[in-house]
């Protein structure tokens, strides 16, 4: 860029960016990450939302491309610069290119969660055109066995493959992860290595399983059965450096702050819903993805985004727990390494503010680890 163009953005203080002044004007919305439907393809035992993709209930209640967008332009209102596109597989979704573009064009840095089994040529060309902040791929297994052993669709590990090789060949930035369940974990560091031959991203892995979004009491026996033993949990996340380092100095701060203590007054000890927010299929407001408590969701078809954002948001996050004196989480200093937040305890209980035992048994595995890496070190 030169002349006076140039020279205009080099004098531009920056309280006169448009941005600026919406974050200054407080409360500023970062990022959404918007599930485009909790339809999929596949119908992995592990999953936490996934309908089948032919389900016309499901579709039917399905944000429009027009809805989506126009949320979008509220989001954007808000300060919002980052969009996440998931599902489900959103993939799925015959309007996704609208829906892409559509954000894309409204200047969004936006990131794609996928299986990657349902990638065709005209999706690159899609992603070249407007390209992609990142393309998220999970790898469920390197093998078709094991792939489709988790995924229980014939020919998904062929899809995958393909789907993989034309986002690799087009030079895109895809990053690979992985998530750990009875069926795959003897495959593990195969995965890994898969992972690492084909991304320049840090490889990463997803060790727990919390239950299904819609309770459906069938679907969560299947996700109990795939979960992993906490001495299993610890042992997988030993063989990560990065991961066991991150977990030695959770260990070690475990974090007193008043916002991260279990004793503080407010029940949500997270940042959900502090800066960022996830839109649902269904046009549900939530402050984080897991927490489907109909007290703690907001109908974005009878009110608006700015409402949700403003208003019913900070509501939420000053609602106490209700703790009683048997609650062991009240006191537990396991805090930072227990995967029982709010969300995920109403998934497990319901209840928002219990405990379960499974989380305090990994969380227990996961600090004696750190501990012995700690006395190593």
């Amino acid at each position: 860029m030169t002349g006076a163009a140039s020279l205009a953005i080099d004098m531009l203080a920056l309280e006169d960016f448009h941005l600026w002044q919406r974050k200054q004007a407080g409360r500023p919305l970062r990022s959404v990450e918007l599930e485009l439907t909790a339809r999929c393809n596949n119908n992995c035992t592990h999953c936490y939302i996934n309908l089948p993709a032919g389900d016309t209930a499901a579709q039917e209640k399905e944000c429009s491309t027009e809805t989506i967008l126009a949320l979008m332009d509220r989001a954007a209102d808000l300060g919002a610069l980052w969009c996440l596109l998931t599902g489900g597989e959103p993939l799925l979704r015959a309007d996704f290119e609208e829906i892409y573009s559509g954000i894309r064009q409204r200047g969004f840095l936006v990131s794609i969660f996928t299986n990657a089994t349902l990638v065709t040529a005209a999706h690159i060309r899609l992603f070249r055109a407007f390209p992609p902040r990142r393309i998220e791929v999970t790898v469920y297994g390197c093998t078709k066995s094991t792939y489709e052993q988790v995924t229980r669709q014939p020919g998904s590990f062929k899809a995958f493959e393909r789907g993989l090789q034309r986002l690799l060949s087009a030079d895109l930035p895809v990053s690979l992860k992985t998530v750990a369940t009875r069926a795959n974990r003897h495959e593990q560091a195969l995965i890994r290595a898969y992972c690492d031959q084909r991304s320049h991203f840090p490889f990463r892995f997803d060790p727990l399983l919390h239950l299904r979004l819609d309770g459906d009491p069938e679907r969560n026996r299947d996700i109990i059965a795939q979960r992993l033993s906490p001495k299993e949990v610890a042992d997988l996340e030993a063989s990560d450096p990065r991961r066991m380092d991150a977990l030695r100095r959770q260990w070690h701060n475990p974090g007193k702050s008043k916002e991260s203590s279990p004793t503080a007054p407010q029940l949500f000890q997270c940042r959900a819903g502090l800066e960022d927010c996830t839109i649902g299929w269904d046009g549900t407001f939530r402050l984080c993805s897991s927490l489907t408590h109909p007290d703690f969701t907001y109908n974005l078809r009878t009110g608006g985004l700015e409402e949700a954002w403003l208003r019913f948001a900070p509501a939420c996050r000053q609602i106490r727990p209700k703790r009683d004196a048997e609650n062991a989480c009240a006191q537990c200093g396991l805090v930072s390494l227990c995967l029982g937040c709010p969300a995920h305890l109403y998934l497990e209980t319901g209840r928002m503010d219990g405990d379960c035992p499974y989380f305090c048994n990994v969380a227990t595995a996961r600090a004696h680890l750190a501990q012995m890496q700690h006395k190593r070190l």
